[in-house]
């Protein structure tokens, strides 16, 4: 900010004080051509829909206070949004992507501009497909940094470097939509395999060094279904920003990344010159199913400066695959920068409570069809015992903003319908075991105030196998008040809720078996999805929406919809009776 003479007026000062802050940010512009490209990271061509030619996708880098402008123009074959995941998408929900929540898709040979400020966020988030599976080949980065002359609650860095892993498969992506999906053949690390596999020897992604040097490491779980566990041999790092938030430095050799999640951790070059694998291996937390006895790490190269080639690289010793203490460990011990650039405190007063069962359950086979699930069914899953079904022929958002019946019900449980011993299920289920085991099938969504303040408490179910749900939440950071393990007790866990310095996240991973309790403020106007972020369980329906009612004034409301909004069909009893409130139930 510049200088003020201690006699100029209020309202002199209020003007250089607003002309300063326009004068910190920018429009920053981006066009991403999404197109079907052949590409080999093992040994197999596959075609694939990525964006401007690469895998991983562009990276984005704005400040915080920009206004973001992005043109997609989709030259696949898919339909395609583009999802901003951990934007607040502050008064702009008609630009979060949600592919038929938030909008109808872009459709081939079709374009659409996202235009949304960027307010009140700093660190690493990333962009993604939000249609079932294209977010396995079309994602980036999106670097937040903070406004000009303001610096990082650290240390500046020598250098900073994005790290995006994936999950590979050598196959068409239309077939990760089956029940179960195929296993991926590989993971990938900023696009490449490393020499773990085969066709792939010389192809690993190296970071350079200089000794003493630190480095700010950007990492985005990008993976379509996998948590991953992240090494640097002989190295620790520093944690200081998860999900675009920024954390008390935590000092540790192993990191837990849920897909969709993002960490910002300090990197010193402080090891004898020489050269130093870096590692990730997929975790899995699904209790009673045993980890994959072939499971490969996937390894890049930290290379410092002077080392020699003949050498070989220090290899890091990895975790179990199913090693659960060790990820609740890094997860369960990240606390926020009390005071730091945008903290604000927990709120103490809550207005909403609820308590939400989670995890998988069944889906009745249709006649006259073979499923591979339990029990000779289909896999389902469920929040408060509800199967998710994505509308088909208009955005959720667009039904609400219009007033259009029947595209959804305003009736999500506040409280599973029943009560039972959540993490375990009886060999030789009873018939209230069965209603649990069976979700009912519904687009349904839970309606808040504005500016009300919601507490979730989310259990983890035994039905079938526990196992850790990403959980994230669009529109809204949440404060992570507690983790824990076995049925959640409002009186004995309610004790030891971190109500002080508690970390912050979208997308947190719900313990195999266990519960965690999340608080937010709900002063965004919208509707706005919370989901799994395992994209295998999209189709099987672990997601629910909130709709966050208007607040007093028009800045607190929800806007029209631009008016260039991709739209699902031509059917004039649809688009041209919008405001009719037309009957969609089907």
């Amino acid at each position: 900010m510049p200088r003020v003479h201690h006699s100029l007026s209020n309202q002199a000062f209020l003007v250089l004080l607003l002309f300063s802050s326009i004068a910190s940010a920018a429009i920053v512009e981006h066009v991403l051509h999404v197109k079907d490209v052949v590409v080999t990271p093992l040994c197999k061509e596959q075609m694939i829909p990525i964006v401007n030619g690469s895998l991983p996708g562009p990276t984005i880098n704005v400040r915080e206070g920009d206004t973001l402008v992005v043109h997609v123009i989709n030259k696949s074959t898919y339909n395609v949004t583009i999802h901003w995941h951990g934007v607040f998408q502050l008064k702009s929900v008609w630009m979060d992507g949600a592919n038929m929540i938030t909008q109808c898709p872009i459709q081939p040979s079709n374009n659409f501009t996202y235009q949304f400020d960027i307010t009140g966020q700093e660190g690493t988030l990333l962009w993604h497909a939000h249609v079932v599976n294209l977010r396995a080949t079309i994602h980036g980065a999106l670097i937040i940094r903070p406004r000009s002359g303001r610096p990082y609650p650290f240390p500046k860095p020598y250098k900073e470097v994005p790290l995006i892993f994936q999950q590979w498969w050598d196959t068409d992506v239309r077939l990760l939509e089956l029940r179960p999906a195929p296993v991926s053949d590989a993971y990938l690390i900023n696009g490449l395999a490393g020499d773990s596999y085969p066709c792939s020897k010389n192809r690993m992604f190296n970071l350079k060094v200089v000794q003493g040097k630190t480095y700010l490491l950007r990492i985005i779980n990008a993976a379509l279904n996998t948590h991953l566990f992240f090494k640097i041999a002989n190295h620790n790092v520093t944690v200081v920003a998860v999900d675009a938030v920024y954390t008390t430095p935590y000092l540790t050799d192993v990191m837990i990344l849920t897909p969709g999640q993002t960490i910002d951790a300090i990197l010193t070059a402080d090891q004898p010159i020489g050269t130093y694998y870096m590692a990730i291996i997929p975790y899995f937390s699904a209790i009673g199913v045993p980890a994959s006895p072939d499971t490969k790490p996937t390894r890049g190269l930290i290379v410092y400066e002077g080392a020699t080639s003949s050498s070989s690289p220090t290899k890091p010793w990895m975790p179990p695959a199913n090693d659960i203490p060790t990820a609740h460990r890094f997860s369960s011990n990240i606390t926020s920068l009390v005071g730091g650039p945008h903290w604000t405190p927990v709120p103490r007063h809550v207005d909403e409570k609820m308590f939400i069962t989670m995890g998988l359950g069944l889906d009745p086979c249709p006649s006259n069809a073979k499923c591979v699930g339990p029990l000779d069914q289909r896999l389902a899953g469920s929040l408060n015992n509800r199967t998710f079904m994505i509308p088909e022929r208009i955005s959720m958002q667009e039904a609400y903003f219009y007033n259009i019946t029947g595209v959804y019900t305003d009736d999500f449980p506040d409280q599973p319908p029943l009560k039972f011993d959540f993490t375990k299920f009886e060999q030789h289920p009873t018939n209230s075991d069965m209603e649990m085991m069976f979700p009912e099938r519904k687009t349904s969504v839970k309606t808040i105030r504005f500016n009300s303040t919601v507490e979730i408490v989310l259990q983890n179910t035994g039905i079938l196998t526990p196992e850790s749900h990403p959980m994230h939440l669009h529109g809204f950071n949440f404060y992570v008040l507690g983790y824990g393990f076995g049925n959640y007790d409002p009186i004995r866990d309610a004790r030891k809720l971190n109500l002080f310095n508690p970390q912050m996240h979208n997308t947190v991973g719900v313990p195999p078996g266990g519960w965690v309790v999340l608080r937010f403020i709900a002063n965004n106007p919208g509707i706005w999805l919370f989901h799994c972020h395992m994209d295998a369980h999209l189709p099987l329906g672990i997601m629910m929406a909130f709709i966050v009612q208007n607040g007093p004034t028009r800045e607190t409301s929800l806007p029209s919809p631009p008016s260039n909004l991709p739209q699902c069909t031509r059917d004039p009893t649809i688009y041209d009776s919008r405001t009719t409130n037309v009957d969609m139930s089907y």
